[in-house]
């Protein structure tokens, strides 16, 4: 798992910005900016989608990330 500061520097490695990596994974760029600045906690539905596909949370079990 990482945090957000990790994602961003992960990101910001990538020469890709939060925006660009919402649209290449099919979220909202509002809902992945929610989840990274802690809004949103990523604890179900879509927040929770994106979290998982950032690396903030785990991968659950029984779905594929």
């Amino acid at each position: 798992m990482s945090t957000p500061q990790q994602v961003r520097e992960r990101m910001r490695r990538e020469g890709k910005t939060l925006r660009k990596w919402a649209e290449e994974n099919g979220y909202r760029p509002h809902n992945v900016y929610r989840v990274m600045g802690g809004i949103d906690k990523g604890y179900y539905g879509t927040a929770h989608e994106i979290a998982v596909k950032l690396g903030l949370k785990p991968t659950p079990n029984n779905t594929p990330a």
